[in-house]
């Protein structure tokens, strides 16, 4: 086992319960974290990559979910630990990113307490120090005049500036895993470009593993490693980031690469995907879940069980209809862009 391995996800399955019966969004998922490492997971809303986030922080509620496999972090199992191992974990070596910095700030704490109270709790610094560093945090991902902010409330913040507050306290304890749910979606981009840079510098410095949860092909494209594609709850193609966006091949894949805006857009249409990501309770459990999203492709290209199969070294691809695939609208120019 490899000592640069920080986080091995193997056969996770997460499920919800709806009316007394158990859902899974998140089935069956193995995926590997380095240290120094971005893997950016991309998908469309339900897909179940804020599931998959939420499940590694063990953050869902234990009434409502059950999670099954294993979530090795640093080579110790996640899954079976208590509530209070979680809670020394979280803040400290766990750092989370969340996307809604309103529910994610405690609206009666000044923006100041919420800082601290990470870094009293997990690195034991005095009252003074934890100050110096607050202020600290609130310059380093941008935030004009934090000796200001540092006494405000989260109300009285733009939304922009709430959310480097919530990446600013998610750093705050220097973690060895970083997860990143959505993290600049509320931000323009010049605080974009900083904020992404920031998160870089910190897995460079610290060599930090990155868990970057994005539905933007551009910013995957810029600051991740590898890619994993998630589609109705499992992981449909995953792959270097060079090699996903020059030989793309699961039909999914293609889809939200075809469906993109480039700077060739005027000359050729954006393809739009048919449908929408199944419901938990309407989601097909076996077969090719993306299947019923190309319905001109014949039921015989599809896998009764698919499974992810590795085409060349570190390239996976769940199900084989991918060798059959093709966009309607053109055959000839996809067939000559090197569509199977």
């Amino acid at each position: 086992m490899s000592d640069n391995r920080l986080l091995q996800i193997q056969n996770l399955k997460t499920s919800f319960r709806i009316n007394n019966e158990y859902y899974a969004a998140v089935d069956d998922v193995t995926l590997t974290v380095n240290k120094n490492e971005i893997l950016g997971i991309v998908g469309e809303s339900g897909s179940g990559k804020s599931a998959l986030a939420f499940s590694i922080l063990k953050l869902h509620s234990k009434d409502k979910s059950k999670i099954e496999g294993h979530i090795k972090f640093k080579h110790n199992d996640l899954v079976p630990l208590s509530e209070r191992k979680m809670q020394k974990l979280r803040g400290d070596e766990l750092g989370f990113i969340f996307q809604d910095p309103m529910s994610a700030l405690n609206p009666l704490m000044t923006i100041g307490d919420q800082i601290t109270e990470a870094l009293f709790l997990h690195k034991g610094l005095n009252k003074e120090a934890r100050k110096v560093k607050a202020i600290e945090l609130l310059d380093t991902v941008g935030i004009n005049n934090p000796d200001v902010v540092y006494s405000q409330f989260p109300h009285e913040l733009s939304g922009g500036m709430r959310q480097r507050v919530v990446i600013a306290i998610a750093i705050s304890c220097d973690p060895a895993l970083l997860i990143a749910d959505e993290p600049t979606t509320a931000l323009d981009v010049t605080i974009q470009a900083q904020i992404l840079g920031l998160i870089n510098e910190l897995k460079e410095r610290l060599k930090t593993g990155v868990v970057l949860i994005t539905h933007d092909l551009g910013v995957v494209a810029e600051m991740a490693d590898r890619i994993a594609v998630m589609y109705a709850g499992q992981i449909v193609e995953i792959a270097p980031v060079n090699e996903l966006f020059k030989n793309p091949k699961h039909p999914y894949t293609r889809s939200l690469l075809q469906s993109n805006p480039t700077n060739n857009v005027a000359k050729s249409d954006l393809h739009v995907i048919q449908g929408v990501v199944p419901t938990l309770v309407n989601l097909p459990r076996e077969g090719c879940r993306f299947a019923s999203r190309i319905p001109w492709m014949q039921s015989a290209v599809h896998e009764e069980n698919p499974i992810l199969h590795e085409i060349t070294p570190g390239h996976f691809v769940r199900c084989t209809c991918y060798k059959d695939f093709y966009f309607p609208v053109d055959d000839k120019e996809v067939n000559e862009n090197g569509a199977s």
